[in-house]
């Protein structure tokens, strides 16, 4: 009896799973519960300064104009639990438009900026938004022409009185800047709209607005291809950005470099939220992307903290190189997307000084973030794992037959917890799938944990690629070349290793008919513009056969393989490359 109990508690031990247990308890506020009590707490705090606006806010100013434009959208007939979306890179009004959606207890929808009409018009009929509001163009996507050609009777309408026949639930549409446009309100104007009456029934919504209430839906592909909006409460992103902000030991004389989208979680939620919960100040240097403007808002405003995926990482050690930039004031950073290889970790902490830095796991559906390493980490740790379990949080892996595996050993990792996402919008066959009735959820991830709780992230189980930290999930690409022609037959997308974005993608095409050729040119035409320029293939192939199970399961792994190989030898590579 004895030998048995003994045998079956060191079982229990040895098994990799992992509950992060706190000293401090969970918020159970809203976001902007939360931004009131930092504005009293911090009132001489800087909230966000957007170097390249010319623009800074005190967190008591940001409290304010978010109320107001909240109470503006109120007067406009916004009700609780209608859905906002956000078009736009990164500015200081995206920031305001987070906290004033949530005061009025609407859903705020991230819309990647790289999203074309087709993605557009699908994210807004999927969550049925009732409102958008868009900045008027980014590098080479013009927003307004966009929403023109999913909603055509914006050039006629008024606008609030929006009557679309494509997108029927769409009645707002409002441009963050100040140029006039038929069918838009201009952002600033919403400062003048709301009356006593807006702000009294404002008060009354938000004493209705619970901290599990839905907050932000964003927007993350399946196998299927088709996007899935992942639904997220008040309490999934409050207390995912206060545990970070904990974790990477965020105080109020911290600021950070935001030079990551806000579309994204990584800057709406680790970025902007975790600040929002200790005080700390966010720093927007440019609209997208630049790390020459990174490093100059660095040396600027002696900013502590940058973040980054590890192709952006290599852009600040370049920009560091040429312009000797000053970035003696940074101690930490984040590291997400992926693992940082040895050399450029080395670097990192080298060259920008950044000893303090950390590596986040994570998905969407998880808040993000559900593993994270240790500023204090030994070296060895920040190159070989992503870190252990956050706080009030459960992990564990298993084998296919959903059994934990002992450590060392790979299995897919689940995550359970305050974090784990509502469900997708208005899909609960794919929500259950990822989702169990037990509050597990799947990540379709493989890993594997050491004996000291350390996850190290070994493969996917599904075929996503992960392209410059931008998730690609290949079906969707294939689904949209097969409709290119007639004469496709068959299409498979899967990723191949590229030194400066992780991954690239290849498209593998097979035609019904091969004497009548269709040119690579072809696909790059019929995909510029019309998908996201990060889901554009870089390599294309066609072939008369693809290799096939005997079940007729594409196999990708040999494409990858063949492809790799003569990629490698440098055998056809201009006659496959498109881009």
């Amino acid at each position: 009896m004895y030998k048995t109990l003994v045998k079956s508690v060191a079982r229990s031990v040895c098994v990799s799973y992992r509950h992060g247990p706190a000293s401090y308890p969970l918020k159970y506020l809203t976001l902007s519960q939360q931004l009131e009590e930092t504005a009293h707490k911090f009132p001489n705090n800087k909230a966000v300064i957007s170097a390249f606006q010319n623009v800074s806010l005190t967190y008591p100013s940001l409290f304010q104009k978010s109320q107001r434009i909240a109470a503006a959208f109120i007067h406009l007939g916004f009700k609780k639990g209608d859905r906002i979306g956000i078009y736009s890179p990164n500015n200081y009004q995206w920031m305001i438009v987070q906290y004033a959606a949530a005061m009025a207890g609407l859903v705020l929808v991230n819309i990647n900026p790289a999203y074309q009409s087709s993605e557009l018009k699908f994210a807004l009929n999927k969550v049925q938004c009732k409102g958008i509001i868009t900045a008027s163009q980014f590098k080479s996507s013009n927003y307004i022409e966009i929403l023109r050609e999913v909603v055509p009777e914006l050039q006629d309408a008024r606008s609030t009185e929006i009557n679309s026949s494509s997108v029927p639930s769409l009645k707002v549409a409002i441009r963050i800047d100040n140029e006039f446009t038929p069918g838009f309100l201009n952002f600033q104007e919403l400062y003048d709209i709301p009356g006593s009456d807006a702000f009294q029934v404002l008060g009354q919504i938000e004493n209705l607005i619970s901290p599990e209430d839905a907050a932000n839906i964003q927007f993350t592909s399946g196998t299927t291809g088709s996007p899935k909006g992942a639904t997220l409460s008040h309490v999934n992103i409050l207390n995912n950005g206060d545990g970070l902000a904990r974790r990477i030991k965020y105080t109020e004389e911290d600021s950070i470099a935001l030079a990551v989208p806000l579309y994204h979680c990584f800057g709406m939620v680790m970025g902007n939220t975790a600040a929002v919960t200790h005080g700390v100040t966010i720093c927007y240097p440019s609209e997208g992307f630049n790390a020459k403007a990174a490093l100059e808002a660095v040396e600027k405003y002696k900013l502590t903290t940058i973040y980054g995926v590890p192709t952006m990482f290599i852009e600040y050690l370049k920009e560091k190189e040429i312009g000797g930039y000053d970035t003696s004031s940074l101690r930490k950073g984040i590291i997400a997307g992926s693992l940082a290889p040895r050399p450029l970790m080395e670097a990192i902490i080298s060259k920008l000084g950044i000893t303090e830095m950390s590596n986040a796991y994570g998905m969407t559906e998880t808040s993000p973030v559900s593993v994270m390493s240790h500023p204090d980490d030994n070296f060895e740790k920040k190159v070989s794992t992503v870190g252990n379990v956050m706080d009030h949080t459960e992990i564990k892996l298993v084998d296919a037959e959903g059994r934990t595996v002992p450590y060392n050993t790979p299995g897919e990792l689940c995550t359970r917890g305050y974090l784990t996402m509502i469900g997708y919008w208005g899909d609960q066959e794919n929500t259950l799938k990822t989702k169990g009735s037990d509050g597990w959820l799947r990540s379709g991830d493989v890993g594997s944990m050491d004996e000291d709780g350390y996850v190290n992230i070994v493969g996917r189980i599904k075929d996503m690629i992960i392209r410059g930290g931008e998730n690609v999930y290949p079906k969707e690409i294939e689904d949209f070349i097969l409709g290119m022609d007639p004469n496709v037959e068959n299409v498979q997308v899967f990723g191949v290793p590229d030194s400066k974005f992780g991954e690239e993608i290849c498209a593998w095409i097979k035609l019904k008919d091969p004497s009548k050729k269709i040119l690579k040119e072809r696909v790059k035409e019929h995909c510029h513009k019309k998908i996201a320029h990060y889901k554009m293939p870089k390599y294309v192939k066609f072939l008369e056969d693809i290799p096939m199970t005997v079940t007729g399961k594409p196999q990708k792994f040999k494409m990858r393989d063949m492809m790799i190989h003569e990629l490698r030898n440098n055998e056809k590579l201009e006659e496959y490359r498109i881009r």
